[in-house]
């Protein structure tokens, strides 16, 4: 059912003193690289290894993948990082994966090879579909069962997409011969060659064809997309065994045991299992989530309600923000503009002047995400004088990761009506310095960074070991939890309101 693997390029591996048995062995499929890591049974990250792929932009707003070469980085991540930590297959008791949400791939079930290019989740091309639903009688009941924004942001709609586009694949998923999957689905498929086609929870609510009450594919919401039941994985908790990786995978059968999309398992890694409790992760997008315990939320400010990881069939909720492009700012600016040549030097550039001289970049590639919605919006980059360089423009950059942040903070204190008193933080860019303490001034909250910021892989390992018996539970890792650094707001208010002010009105000049 697998591809051969071509020569991967650009990897990375990371490893320390390997420590005893039972290992957890966590795949992290992300926008940009597939890793995976190996963690002990005390919660430590031995090993991890990352093979990066392409995204492909074929017209403006589009961002595609190949389906294929996501799975051989995958593999390729997870062979390398057992031999270059020196663990037999069989020493590994679980496996878990998480996955970048939404992107959406539609294969055929004979062969395994997708019938088109993977549709990312950045990518706009059903945004006039979105737009039609929006203005629909459809709409209210679309958003109350999902508890999502209408947008073309979520699965269905690239779904329906491919379904019209592709030529004879509608037909053949009538009767179940193309499958559609998330990340999360389509590796499950592969690794278990073709015997296992799920999803979970968190996974299935990004879809906009899940009931979020029941926690069932929803068949009304099913007919207005037009999509096939047949085609849909089944829906099992995040946490609890699924299947077997093949032996010639790996070199021996691994249980699959915990499944969860890349921002619900970042809140399981940053132990956040109760309600309360929130995280902000800090990739190519960036993602703000409040647990909100077993009652379903629901929000006046333009947030999403979404499942949580569940250790059970119990419900567990969550209250999401979503910022589309933050990360992927900073590598706009090494790859397209090339003013710096690693993301890391963005850091000591923008420390190097006081501010940004009134430059402010808001990076609305893909339109803005929570709690603005605007499908239209575009990128910009606003207050340039004479005396503005390359200085001023990365550190506008990473500013405006810390606003965006700071308007989800203030639509989840005026959802909940209670304040987050600190916010805990993961992800890439959550290693620099400057941006975590200009986040902190520009909340006026403390901004709190565990010891391992890839806290994605730890929580889909978490969920995986808790299902098989190597954690007892989720009190049991969250005692694993542990600072690194806290950063304290030294902002004055006034200076706060003041930026915050300026930034608002770059906003609204990106508006579509």
């Amino acid at each position: 059912m697998t591809t051969p693997i071509p020569e991967l390029r650009r990897s990375r591996t990371e490893s320390i003193a390997v420590a005893e048995a039972p290992y957890v062995l966590s795949l992290d499929e992300g926008t940009t690289s597939a890793r995976a890591a190996l963690y002990n049974e005390r919660g430590e990250r031995i090993a991890m290894h990352s093979v990066a792929f392409d995204c492909f932009y074929p017209h403006p707003g589009w961002v595609e993948q190949d389906a294929v070469a996501i799975w051989n980085a995958q593999l390729s991540a997870a062979r390398t990082v057992l031999e270059q930590a020196g663990i037999p297959a069989d020493a590994v008791a679980a496996c878990g994966i998480t996955n970048q949400r939404e992107t959406t791939v539609v294969w055929d079930r004979t062969t395994g090879i997708p019938v088109s290019p993977a549709i990312v989740w950045q990518c706009r091309r059903t945004a006039d579909f979105c737009g039609e639903l929006k203005a629909s009688s459809n709409a209210s009941m679309i958003e109350d069962r999902t508890g999502l924004i209408i947008d073309a942001y979520f699965s269905g709609s690239k779904i329906h997409w491919i379904l019209e586009n592709v030529p004879g694949v509608r037909a053949r998923a009538q009767y179940g011969d193309i499958l559609f999957g998330n990340i999360d689905t389509w590796l499950i498929w592969n690794l278990t060659g073709g015997r296992v086609h799920v999803t979970d929870f968190t996974n299935a609510s990004r879809t906009m064809l899940m009931n979020l009450e029941t926690g069932e594919w929803d068949d009304d919401l099913l007919r207005i997309f037009d999509i096939p039941r047949a085609m849909l994985p089944s829906i099992v908790p995040s946490s609890g065994r699924v299947g077997f990786i093949g032996a010639n995978v790996l070199g021996a059968e691994i249980p699959i045991s915990g499944i969860a999309g890349d921002q619900q398992a970042a809140l399981a890694g940053q132990a956040c299992f109760r309600p309360g409790l929130s995280k902000n992760t800090y990739g190519t997008g960036c993602f703000a989530l409040t647990h909100a315990g077993t009652k379903r939320p629901k929000s006046t400010n333009k947030l999403l309600a979404t499942r949580a990881a569940s250790l059970d069939l119990t419900g567990q909720f969550a209250v999401e923000g979503s910022v589309f492009i933050a990360g992927a700012a900073v590598q706009w600016l090494r790859d397209s503009l090339g003013i710096i040549t690693t993301a890391a030097e963005s850091e000591a550039l923008a420390a190097s002047i006081p501010d940004t001289g009134g430059v402010h970049m808001v990076p609305a590639f893909v339109g803005l995400g929570a709690p603005h919605w605007d499908m239209n919006a575009r990128g910009l980059i606003y207050g340039l004088t004479r005396a503005s360089g390359r200085a001023q423009i990365v550190r506008a950059a990473l500013e405006s990761i810390a606003f965006q942040s700071r308007e989800l903070i203030d639509a989840m204190e005026a959802d909940s009506g209670e304040p987050i008193t600190e916010l805990r933080v993961d992800g890439g860019a959550a290693v620099n310095n400057f941006l975590m303490q200009f986040q902190a001034d520009i909340l006026g909250k403390p901004v709190v960074r565990p010891m391992d910021v890839e806290t994605t892989a730890l929580g889909a390992a978490y969920l995986a070991g808790i299902a098989e018996g190597v954690w007892s539970g989720a009190d049991e890792v969250e005692s694993f939890w542990r600072v690194e650094r806290r950063f304290e707001p030294v902002m004055s208010h006034a200076e706060r309101a003041s930026r915050l002010d300026a930034w608002k009105n770059a906003v609204a000049r990106s508006k579509g």
